[in-house]
């Protein structure tokens, strides 16, 4: 259910920008030239459907252009707006400056239900927003780099490429107009569980940091730690699995659309996620407590709580009676800005979602470096070394005088591929990135949170560009 809190989704973005921007010394009026948008345009299309036409509402938004190009997803919905477009645009912004990936923030939208539409008939609109949006200079690989979003997928960005590749047949770089592609198409490996993959990371990361366990009345590893995710999309789906199946937390309940699903056991994520896919719905999973009010499992007993889905679940109403941790923020804007001052207060800990979900952008930006390269990742190096382990292996057989086992064998002879770079990639990203924010806390006496603290970081980078603009 989209959000009607007090406060909108734009509003909570820019009080706790301004918020950070009042920790730090700026030049006069930087600050507002950082949160402000820089431009955005609403197209109202006609598509031919049906033996009729439709007039269909779209938006992009390209808040900043400290750097180019700008990047942010398109999101099919039917309860998209302007406002919204324009939060999530900020939002990107702050987040690539956080992560440190060369890209300012951009956001677009095209207010339809997907459902309501066939595959051929998607297709059509899709072409047509691409043709408006490249005619008004929001889409180009140096320009403007759209990605998936709630409700567009890795098929939709196929059609924005390849009909970009129509618009201008020239452009060796024109598959790079657009991320998030099938890995036949130009896409890279991993970029489907980039975002949830990057929240795994992040909480690593944090685990790994004695004095935020302390903070977060935690300790030890996610071994055992239970968790709750709100949403089982894409992020929330992979964020779980990876939580579950390679560091051994306990996946406790999952908030769906129709209810949620407890076990304090654990639920196998998996399991739950093709139970899902089969009956459209969680109810009725076996070996599970099936609670209808989906929104009250929020409160619920846990270590970790993951809001994987929409924006502003956690309000003022319901965050004075969080039972979690640590807030880890996968979706965009979960929790609305009085939401954030209760919980601060309460001392919940906090991973912001600027920080947290910006697995997306990051391996987004490995296909673009892909595209732009036309090289895939690893094909230069991989044989080199294998070669260069080969000869060690052979060194260490011939000092211990036996064979090694074979299977360690085959393991040290793996040389890098696309997919295990791509990780890597990420992990090292969230990893710096998470010790860049943690140390922006902790150095700055004016700064009581994360969220605040990333803000803050990211003001600080784009200040940077930009007095290197004027020098």
């Amino acid at each position: 259910m989209h959000s009607t809190n007090k406060t909108s989704f734009l509003e909570s973005v820019d009080l706790c920008f301004n918020r950070a921007a009042k920790a730090l010394e700026l030049p006069k009026g930087l600050a507002h030239q950082i949160r402000t948008c820089n431009a955005i345009c609403e197209m109202k299309f006609g598509v031919e459907l049906r033996g009729s036409y439709e007039i269909f509402t779209g938006w992009r938004a390209t808040h900043s252009e400290h750097i180019l190009p700008a990047k942010g997803g398109i999101r099919y919905a039917p309860f998209a707006d302007q406002q919204e477009v324009e939060a999530l645009a900020a939002l990107m912004t702050y987040k690539c400056a956080i992560v440190n990936v060369p890209y300012a923030g951009s956001k677009g939208a095209l207010k339809i239900n997907p459902k309501d539409y066939t595959i051929d008939e998607l297709e059509h609109i899709t072409r047509r927003f691409t043709q408006e949006l490249d005619k008004r200079g929001f889409l180009g690989p140096g320009l403007n780099v759209p990605a998936p979003d709630m409700g567009t997928g890795q098929r939709m960005m196929s059609w924005i490429a390849d009909e970009y590749q129509r618009l201008h047949p020239s452009d060796i770089n024109a598959k790079g107009c657009v991320t998030g592609k099938p890995v036949h198409f130009g896409g890279v490996e991993g970029r489907i569980e980039a975002t949830g993959r990057g929240v795994q990371y992040g909480l690593r990361e944090f685990f790994r940091n004695p004095g935020d366990l302390k903070e977060a009345g935690l300790e030890g590893s996610l071994q055992g730690k239970s968790i709750i995710i709100q949403g089982l999309g894409n992020v929330g789906y992979h964020a779980a699995k990876f939580l579950e199946e390679e560091d051994g937390a306990k996946i406790i309940a999952i908030i769906e659309r129709d209810g949620a699903i407890i076990n304090k056991s654990g639920l196998p994520v998996e399991e739950v996620s093709a139970y899902k896919q089969e009956n459209r719905k969680v109810e009725g999973f076996p070996d599970a407590t099936f609670e209808p009010d989906g929104a009250k499992i929020l409160t619920h007993p846990c270590d970790i709580l993951i809001p994987a889905a929409m924006e502003g679940v956690i309000t003022e109403e319901n965050a004075p009676h969080l039972q979690c941790k640590v807030l880890a923020e996968a979706a965009n804007g979960p929790v609305t800005y009085e939401a954030d001052q209760i919980l601060n207060q309460r001392n919940i800990f906090i991973i912001p979602d600027a920080y947290l979900n910006a697995g997306g952008v990051t391996v987004s930006y490995f296909e673009w470096l892909k595209n732009l390269s036309h090289v895939k990742f690893g094909r230069m190096d991989r044989r080199f070394a294998e070669a260069q382990s080969q000869k060690i292996i052979e060194l260490m057989e011939r000092a211990l005088g036996k064979n090694l086992d074979q299977n360690a064998k085959e393991q040290l002879l793996e040389g890098p591929n696309e997919i295990n770079l791509v990780r890597s990639g990420l992990d090292d990203t969230m990893r710096e990135s998470y010790n860049e924010v943690r140390e922006q806390h902790l150095n700055n006496p004016m700064i009581n949170d994360r969220r605040t603290a990333a803000y803050a970081l990211s003001i600080r980078k784009i200040a940077d560009i930009y007095d290197s603009m004027y020098l």
